[in-house]
């Protein structure tokens, strides 16, 4: 008799597949469906194991010849004798999957993945008015810049590097689906450099580079472990009795390395689009499956609203708990959009994106110039749309089949706060008291690497005008987001796993040339307002009022760990 095939192998794919919101669920109605089809089996043996016992009874009640009968009924019995213990040692095996799967699916504990990279970052800065160290140089001179600061770096006015960034992230990622319809997942972060980090924490950006949208994002010395994501998940194959699947959702939801921006990352994407939203974010949301619907393919539209900021004073604080702001403060920012896909059937998709966000904050200075703290610079809208096609053409090559395009493009319009700052000036937002329409296009192309069937080389190319502004402080790149650059950026990338899918390697260059300031600045004037950098090189203002970065690049090597 063959033996059937156990769950083992499904069981152990199921439990440590990659966790994401979007799969869980899947994974345990495959494992439901392989409890079901092995207590079918178990059935079908023991029916087949009891008819075989009564052909045995028939069989010894029939009378045989006594001359040559006695040898071939010696002969049967030990090939039943067998049979049955193959038979009951196969059921025994069975049940015991079924057990270890039912554990999986009905016991109360949380599934856990970790996710842990160790990268390398060679981070070259070039300043206004000086040439760029090229790589090997001696230059003693160091410095690294935070995400928030971006193309504003604290030093006098020369070449930047750091030839020896080291960093640790690990992300452990917890799951669990109490039943069909509801379930939790959570992850964990910690992302530091090696060792302690040497700075100076004044500097423009560098006390904010712990603000809650990125912090897990950016690579700290302090070694402390944050909530990433926190959510609990409600999902539906019917809305209101229309035949419309919708998902409920709500807490600290994962909206970074969203659609495009995965690629480089080698992660599933979240929700959101990477061209304009790229942080970390709490809040609520909403999808609804619009495919049976409108039998158009892929089709649904997904509602999110949150809230980035809250103003309320702590516990027990001399200061009431309130969100209204006075003319040094900001009231809570508030976000408020939705996703819609008009079309996506597994090679081709498109996704749009829009969204408004409100009392977004901008820098205060006092009458020195130096940071206080924040202050409300104005409200936010923006769009975007991109299309992706994942295989090129209709089966023309395996290498046109394996390799992914994107297209997208995106603009942001500011709305300036009526107020007035500390000064009597009528409040900007990214230096101007008018709003302003900024504009960025991206193209990418991911294709096989040619050394292995799971690797992938990767090009991209994006470029922003002057008031371009995203929300994209999260994006995992310690020269700051390449995506809100106003000006050119460049990247090519090389992933390659090493062990299945448990070890990778990746090889990444990103070059980044502005063509004004302030492109990872928050919204206001003292980091927002847009210069143009070829009219300030080698002046005072370049020199001394903000040491304006040029070019920046970052030669990442990275090896990364998923089970």
């Amino acid at each position: 008799m063959n033996k059937p095939l156990l769950g083992s192998l499904a069981l152990a794919a199921i439990l440590y597949s990659d966790v994401s919101a979007a799969t869980i669920y899947e994974r345990f109605e495959t494992m439901e469906a392989e409890v079901q089809r092995l207590q079918s089996e178990v059935k079908e043996l023991k029916a087949e194991k009891e008819d075989a016992d009564t052909e045995e009874e028939a069989e010894e009640i029939e009378e045989d010849s006594p001359e040559d009968g006695d040898e071939d009924e010696d002969e049967d019995e030990d090939d039943d004798e067998d049979e049955e213990e193959d038979i009951n040692d196969i059921i025994a095996e069975m049940q015991e999957e079924i057990t270890d799967l039912t554990k999986a699916t009905a016991g109360n504990h949380l599934k856990l993945g970790i996710d842990f990279r160790t990268s390398y970052d060679n981070v070259r800065y070039k300043m206004a008015g000086t040439t760029i160290t090229p790589y090997g140089s001696s230059d003693p001179t160091t410095g690294i810049s935070s995400p928030l600061s971006g193309p504003i770096a604290n030093s006098v006015s020369k070449n930047q590097k750091n030839n020896s960034l080291f960093s640790n992230r690990l992300w452990l990622d917890m799951n669990w689906a109490a039943n069909e319809n509801i379930s939790f997942t959570g992850q964990l972060a910690y992302n530091k450099t090696y060792g302690g980090r040497f700075g100076n924490n004044s500097d423009l950006g560098g006390q904010f580079e712990d603000f809650d949208w990125f912090a897990n994002e950016n690579a700290n010395g302090d070694g402390n472990v944050r909530v990433k994501s926190a959510y609990w998940f409600y999902r539906n194959e019917t809305f209101l009795g229309t035949d419309i699947p919708w998902t409920f959702s709500i807490g600290r939801r994962p909206s970074t390395n969203g659609h495009l921006v995965n690629l480089r990352e080698d992660d599933q994407a979240a929700s959101p689009s990477g061209h304009s939203i790229n942080v970390e974010f709490d809040g609520l949301s909403s999808k609804f499956g619009l495919e049976k619907l409108t039998g158009v393919e892929g089709m649904y539209i997904k509602l999110c609203a949150g809230q980035g900021v809250s103003t309320a004073s702590a516990k027990f604080s001399s200061s009431p708990a309130s969100n209204n702001a006075d003319s040094t403060g900001v009231d809570d920012v508030h976000l408020a959009g939705f996703i819609f896909v008009p079309y996506a059937d597994g090679q081709y998709s498109v996704g749009t994106q829009f969204y408004g966000a409100s009392n977004l904050p901008g820098q205060n200075l006092n009458a020195l110039g130096s940071v206080t703290g924040l202050t409300q610079a104005g409200d936010l809208y923006s769009g975007s749309m991109y299309v992706m096609m994942n295989g090129i053409g209709d089966e023309w090559t395996d290498f046109l089949d394996d390799t992914t395009f994107f297209l997208s493009g995106s603009m942001s319009r500011t709305n300036p706060d009526d107020r007035t700052d500390q000064f009597g000036q009528k409040q900007a937002m990214l230096g101007s008291t008018e709003m302003e329409n900024g504009y960025s296009y991206w193209a990418g192309l991911q294709m096989p690497s040619l050394v292995s069937e799971e690797g992938r080389f990767g090009i991209e190319f994006n470029h922003g005008s002057k008031y371009w502004r995203p929300i994209t402080y999260g994006e995992d790149s310690v020269i700051g987001s390449k995506v809100a650059a106003r000006g050119d950026a460049y990247e090519i990338y090389f992933t390659e796993p090493l062990v299945d899918d448990i070890l990778s390697l990746q090889i990444r260059y990103t070059y980044i040339d502005y063509d004004y300031t302030g492109s990872n600045g928050f919204f206001g004037n003292a980091s927002g307002a847009p210069f143009k950098i070829s009219e300030l090189e080698g002046t005072a203002a370049a020199n001394n009022s903000g040491n304006v970065v040029d070019v920046a690049q970052d030669l990442r090597i990275y090896l990364r760990y998923r089970y």
